[in-house]
């Protein structure tokens, strides 16, 4: 596993612009306690943030960059992607188990790191704070039970295209409006789809010849987005 680099404070965005919504629910004596005990560390891309054997003893924010969440059985499976301004990394730590789940930067990332120590005590004194993690896990749980249907539900045309759409309500689009602004690689992409990499060249290369997307490396551009969600939707 490579080093990760802390960022000084001062060089960092203040907790409030990261976690506005929890913020706000926040007492003084609380806010105090999050900003002495977080800190800031840059993760390269391909860099383990946390792994499978061990229980994380921190929350993680993702400030800026893209995370994946994965989980290894006979393949290596996408469960997730990580947006700014979400937490992760917290649910074993309240199971009191090592997690299931890998975390690895996409690409550059900076990350907030909060010990969950510190949440689990502003928890049990501020039902707010722990209705804002209920729901926050409520949310995480729904859209890793869409993905499970589309998974077991769609073919391969179906399973690609929904992970596109997925990419881009996730990370958006560059200034054009239709390149995904999120560079994964073709297996990176495969283990989102849950398909093997030359299913997921093959199947990118027909959409591109139908004229749904143009390739161009790691960058996808959408071209005919009523389309791929037609794909999508028929599976």
């Amino acid at each position: 596993m490579k080093e990760r680099s802390e960022v000084k404070k001062e060089h960092s965005p203040h907790l409030s612009n990261i976690m506005p919504q929890l913020w706000g629910l926040l007492s003084d004596h609380e806010r105090e306690e999050l900003l002495i005990w977080s800190s800031y560390y840059i993760y390269k891309r391909g860099e383990v943030i946390y792994d499978a054997t061990v229980i994380p003893q921190n929350a993680f924010i993702l400030v800026d960059g893209q995370v994946k969440v994965t989980q290894e059985a006979d393949r290596t499976q996408i469960l997730s992607l990580v947006r700014a301004r979400e937490f992760f990394g917290y649910e074993a730590y309240f199971a009191r188990e090592n997690p299931l789940t890998s975390a690895t930067a996409v690409e550059t990332s900076l990350i907030c790191l909060v010990p969950i120590r510190s949440l689990e005590t502003i928890i049990r004194s501020n039902a707010s704070v722990g209705l804002y993690f209920m729901n926050d896990l409520a949310l995480r749980l729904r859209e890793r039970n869409q993905l499970t249907i589309t998974l077991t539900q769609k073919h391969t045309r179906g399973r690609l295209a929904e992970s596109l759409l997925l990419l881009r309500r996730k990370y958006g689009t560059e200034a054009d409006g239709r390149t995904i602004r999120a560079y994964l690689t073709r297996n990176e992409l495969a283990d989102l789809s849950n398909m093997t990499t030359s299913n997921a060249v093959r199947t990118l290369r027909s959409f591109q010849e139908e004229g749904v997307v143009a390739l161009n490396g790691r960058r996808i551009k959408v071209l005919d987005e009523e389309k791929l969600q037609r794909i999508s939707r028929l599976g």
